[in-house]
């Protein structure tokens, strides 16, 4: 991955107003992916969209990031089954 794929975390937590802690309980938890580089840690740019919306759930809604989890488990689960749902429709028309 190349490094203008990347977004240094602390610049993001900056922009945002979140604590780096918060970003980094996001990838112990398995969430998002964190990349570190010369004890530096990035994020890449195909984890933003996803970690606005984790931030607007969490400060917003006031969702833990247990509560975070699930939800993305569970809207995997309903694009697993609607994606599902394409493949059997198709295979009747």
């Amino acid at each position: 991955m190349e490094t203008n794929d990347l977004i240094p975390a602390e610049d993001f937590c900056h922009y945002y107003n979140v604590e780096t802690s918060f970003i980094n309980s996001l990838e112990h938890s398995g969430l998002i992916k964190i990349t570190s580089i010369e004890h530096t840690q990035f994020l890449p740019l195909y984890e933003i969209r996803k970690l606005e919306k984790i931030i607007r759930l969490h400060y917003d809604l006031d969702i833990n990031v247990e509560g975070i989890e699930t939800i993305f488990h569970l809207l995997e689960k309903i694009e697993t089954m609607q994606e599902e749902i394409r493949v059997l429709s198709n295979k009747f028309n």
